[in-house]
């Protein structure tokens, strides 16, 4: 990594777990895939379970999964469903976000070692460390990070409305924002609000740089680009959404995974470049088969993402485990931060 972010002890040390993985193939036994989803529909309708999948999900899990979505629509989904067993097919501070928010019922993960490179830039001392020299500073915490991190902050945010959170916070008073650097900088940008912006990134949206950027503009001159707000590309595609004259002027759209579904569904574009993970790219092509989606870098895969299968989401089921929980004193003072997110929409 070498585009200005530092990268921290505690991210080195989980992109080296990352690499060690080895590719979690779709399918693990021999069980044919249909019967598999069937087995998964009768121990679903058996737990009275829903299953929630965020959109970075394998293709297999999004199409047997109650609701696919962002990190914020399945956050505020998992508060409306009227089922007392949650199955979150996401990594794993989604899962412990809807334990936080859902009290009464049963959270769980199909692999627990679904984990997140960003979660892991930041620990609740650095944030205690901030406060203790801003002693009147509010916090922000993007919802990529623990829930012992949310417990230290004053808001939770997610990329869907971070700008919305920001700017709905009081003037003058000093702002730390954690801890995606490239989201934290981009809300800056937009809302003009001076605020500290810690230095973590997600290891797959730090990688989609400038360069890919504008080798997919010669390659798709016509093509809208749909960015993830966590990408290293962001300032270079702002630009070109608003070089005069340019090619390019008016379509580049920084948004969330959930934006992108609505933006594709309604842009007169025919073609789209889109920068993020490449698992959105199933749901925006299954919404919209007659228009045209391009990774903007098919490498753009995370592992923790694809660790979940039919597999072990039938196991998970089958088994009721692995189950999330939250300490209550951790996830009283979480959720305090999670439903100000919630409200602020």
């Amino acid at each position: 990594m070498n585009r200005g972010v530092s990268q921290t002890a505690p991210q080195r040390r989980y992109l080296y777990q990352w690499e060690r993985r080895t590719r979690h193939p779709a399918h693990t036994d021999q069980t044919d895939p249909a019967d598999l989803i069937a087995e998964i529909q009768d121990l679903k309708a058996e737990r009275r379970a829903a299953i929630l999948a965020h959109n970075y999900q394998r293709p297999e899990v999004q199409d047997v999964a109650d609701v696919v979505a962002d990190s914020l629509r399945m956050a505020r989904r998992a508060t409306e469903l009227d089922a007392p067993v949650l199955v979150i097919c996401g990594v794993h501070f989604m899962a412990e976000t809807a334990a936080i928010a859902n009290p009464g019922k049963r959270v769980l993960i199909p692999d627990r070692d679904a984990g997140c490179s960003l979660a892991d830039t930041i620990r609740p001392d650095d944030v205690r460390a901030w406060r203790a020299t801003h002693p009147d500073g509010l916090v922000v915490a993007y919802v990529n990070c623990s829930a012992a991190v949310k417990a230290e902050a004053d808001y939770c945010c997610t990329s869907g409305n971070a700008v919305a959170v920001v700017r709905a916070l009081p003037p003058d008073v000093p702002v730390l924002f954690v801890p995606d650097f490239f989201l934290g900088s981009h809300v800056r940008r937009i809302t003009g609000r001076a605020m500290e912006v810690w230095m973590g990134e997600c290891h797959v949206h730090a990688a989609l740089t400038p360069a890919d950027v504008a080798a997919k503009r010669r390659e798709y001159p016509d093509a809208e680009f749909l960015v993830h707000p966590e990408c290293g590309c962001t300032t270079s595609a702002m630009y070109y959404a608003a070089a005069d004259g340019d090619v390019a002027a008016g379509s580049a759209h920084i948004v969330s995974t959930e934006q992108m579904t609505v933006r594709a569904r309604t842009s007169p574009a025919r073609r789209f470049v889109v920068a993020t993970e490449t698992g959105v790219l199933h749901r925006l092509r299954r919404e919209n088969p007659e228009k045209q989606f391009h990774a903007l870098a098919e490498s753009a895969e995370c592992r923790f993402m694809k660790l979940i299968t039919l597999e072990k989401l039938r196991d998970c089921l089958r088994d009721m485990r692995p189950e999330v929980t939250v300490p209550p004193d951790v996830a009283a003072r979480a959720r305090r931060a999670i439903d100000r997110m919630l409200a602020i929409g």
